[in-house]
């Protein structure tokens, strides 16, 4: 027997058949009810082994405050690029003159 043999496709088949995704384990919350992932922060409430330990409220609030900051730079943005793609022409036409 050789040292380097080869695999079949039927053992590489039989070894990888325990490598599926699994589910994730789901708990109840003790204080809305919903689900969520086990040994984690419920994410509809921010509670954890009856303790809040996030304020949802608050960082839900942060986070739309922040969405609507990045829309209006964007808004803003559109703005000052097609003056800037104005001034680019009216010189292009100068030069060309």
């Amino acid at each position: 027997m050789s040292v380097r043999m080869r695999v079949t496709k039927g053992h590489t088949g039989n070894r990888r058949s325990h490598h599926k995704i699994k589910l994730p384990r789901l708990s109840k919350c003790s204080n809305c009810g919903a689900y969520h992932i086990r040994h984690r922060v419920c994410p509809e409430c921010g509670y954890y082994r009856g303790k809040q330990v996030i304020d949802v409220v608050a960082l839900a609030e942060k986070q739309a405050k922040k969405a609507q900051a990045q829309q209006e730079e964007s808004q803003s943005n559109e703005v000052g690029e097609d003056s800037k793609d104005d001034a680019n022409k009216d010189d292009k036409d100068q030069e060309s003159k």
